[in-house]
Parts: C-alpha cells; sequence; structure tokens
C-alpha cells in the first residue's frame, strides 16, 4: 500500500488519516534503524487501514456520502476516461458560440468497442477549477454535448454520460444565452436518440445541470454519489434560512443511491472500491466498465423504436400524482 503523503481527509475519514501518520512514522525509523524490523508493524497497520475504511464506509450518513462525492481526491470525468479508454478524441465547440470547458466529449474506444463519451469536468487544481467552472456548464456546453450525441447517432454509436456537477451555471450570461431552453432541448433530443444511452452519476448529480445529459435507457450511480434538484446547503437556506441544517437537509432529501433506486428513479448502483472512489481509480475504472459494457451489448439486441419507447415510459412514470375530477 503506497502511501500519498499529497492525500487529503474528510472529518469522518480522521482515523484513518491517524493510522496513515503511524505508518510513516514506522518508515522513518526503519530508514534510521536497519537492526530493528518494522515490517511487521507496517503490514499490521495497512490492514488496519483497510478495516477502518470498510467500517466508515458502512455507516455513512446521507450528508457524508455528500461529502464523499465531493471529495477533492475523487476521479472526475478525465480519469475515468483515461482508466477505460483508448483511442479517446476530444470533440470541441457548439458551433455556436464557443467550447464550453465545463463539458468534455469525444469518440473513443472500450474493451475495443468504440462510443462517445460525454461528461462534466471539474478541474484537479484552482487554475483548472476555473477553466472548467467547477464543472458547471454553460448552455454552449450543452449544445455541445447534443451535437456529440446526434454525430454518435449519425455513426450508430452507443452514448456513455458521466454526470458530476453541482448545478448548470446561473451566471447572467448563461441565462442570456438560453440556459434553461439548452437544458430542455437536450433532455427532448435524448430520449429520442436512436442509439443507446448510458447514463452514470460519478459525484454530484444537481438539478438540472445533471438532467442535461442524465437521460437514457439506463440511469446508474457510484455508490457513494447524490441526485437531486436542490443541494443540502440551498435547501437548508431556503427552508432554515442558514446552511447549518444541510446535514439534516441530506437526509430528508433522500438523495443517495439506495433511495434513488428504491424510488425508481436511477436503474442501478455501481459499487466503489473500499472507502471511495478516490482510494483507486483503477479499480473504480474497472467496476464502472464492467458494469456498463454488458449494458451496451443487452440494449443493442433492442429495435431502436422500442428503447425509445421505453425510454419515454420510463421517464413518463417517474413521480407521484392524483388527477382529480370535476
Amino acid at each position: 500500500m503506497a502511501v500519498n503523503s499529497h492525500r487529503q481527509f474528510l472529518d469522518f475519514e480522521q482515523p484513518i488519516k491517524e493510522l496513515y501518520e503511524q505508518i510513516e512514522e514506522n518508515k522513518r525509523l526503519a530508514a534510521k534503524n536497519s537492526k530493528v524490523d518494522y515490517n511487521s508493524i507496517i503490514s499490521q497497520l495497512e490492514e488496519n487501514v483497510l478495516v477502518k475504511r470498510k467500517e466508515i464506509t458502512e455507516h455513512l450518513t446521507p450528508w457524508q456520502k455528500v461529502q464523499l462525492s465531493r471529495h477533492p481526491d475523487r476521479p472526475y470525468t478525465m480519469e475515468y476516461i483515461d482508466k477505460m479508454c483508448t483511442n479517446f478524441v476530444e470533440l470541441h465547440g457548439d458551433r455556436n458560440v464557443r467550447d464550453d470547458k465545463a463539458m468534455i466529449g469525444g469518440f473513443a474506444q472500450i474493451d475495443g468497442v468504440t462510443i462517445m463519451i460525454i461528461g462534466q469536468q471539474k478541474g484537479v487544481n484552482t487554475k483548472m477549477r476555473q477553466m472548467r467552472n467547477f464543472g458547471m456548464a454553460n448552455p454552449e456546453g450543452y449544445r455541445k454535448a447534443l451535437r456529440l450525441m446526434r454525430l454518435a447517432e449519425k455513426f450508430n454509436k452507443p452514448v456513455l454520460t458521466l454526470i458530476d456537477t453541482p448545478g448548470a451555471y446561473a451566471g447572467l450570461e448563461a441565462e442570456e444565452r438560453g440556459q434553461g431552453e439548452a437544458i430542455a432541448r437536450n433532455i427532448y433530443e435524448m430520449i429520442r436518440l436512436k442509439v443507446p444511452v448510458i447514463c452514470v452519476i460519478i459525484g454530484e448529480g444537481a438539478s438540472g445541470g445533471a438532467l442535461g445529459i442524465g437521460v437514457g435507457d439506463k440511469v446508474l450511480m457510484m455508490e457513494n454519489t447524490w441526485y437531486s434538484v436542490i443541494s443540502p446547503e440551498s435547501c437548508s437556506s431556503i427552508l432554515w434560512r442558514s446552511w447549518d441544517k444541510k446535514e439534516m437537509a441530506a437526509e430528508q432529501l433522500r438523495l443517495t443511491a439506495d433511495n434513488m433506486l428504491n424510488f425508481g428513479l436511477v436503474d442501478g448502483i455501481i459499487p466503489e472500491p473500499l472507502g471511495g472512489t478516490h482510494w483507486n481509480y483503477d479499480e473504480a475504472a474497472t467496476k464502472l466498465k464492467n458494469y456498463v459494457m454488458p449494458l451496451f451489448k443487452e440494449l443493442e439486441q433492442i429495435s431502436p423504436e422500442v428503447r425509445i419507447n421505453q425510454r419515454i415510459e420510463k421517464f413518463g412514470k417517474m413521480g407521484h400524482w392524483e388527477e382529480l375530477r370535476t
């Protein structure tokens, strides 16, 4: 087990951090004193790390899962592309305004199968986060995504979208360029795509920002992600005029993967590496790939007309309502 000195830990991960510090200390002692064998102590501590990661993962609250979905070390879309895909060719621009860096996409191959992969990218440091607008796409980002989906349809290639956004960008200039219309257009067009579409929430799945690339034959969630019309902080600020109730809001919103599956809003949950995807990028990408590729094969056996009708029926049944007769 390699110890990353730059690894970041959340509040509830502090017991793991303490074990890592003990491992580092024993390694320093081993380097100073070769006569004493520290290997067994280090091995035991590394086993304790795995046990502690398992314990923490099994008892996460909804708010802690929200925190995990935002973990600074969590892999973003580009990490999944790097680990899962070969021959990725990124395509740029919406052919109208500009290239939105918060939305990336292009053709790639997974196990020899050519797909169109599209996703939101947050950025791995301050400069990159600013360039990527923290994963909040402008209208041109959603229009670029739609252009790439239509391109995939033209060449009869399946579409995989990776969702990780705190929401669509809500700035004045985004509204001026038609943010609401762009998202609504994507929802309308994705329902009608003739190729298989699988959507995976790999981090945050917030509001219309997620829905803009979130309509597919199968909608999946990674284990420690969330999917909701509003973030816990914003919900808390509306209901209680303060962010202090965000933990309660996360509980009441029922935004975790298990709740979304029970509500019938998603079709499956992809397990994460022990403790979360930030612990092992390779394993996380392998789990995602092994989950979605068999689904693509199943969907390809269904005619486009049937797939579209199933999509319409699936999203049409979501929610609860009553009809009042007068």
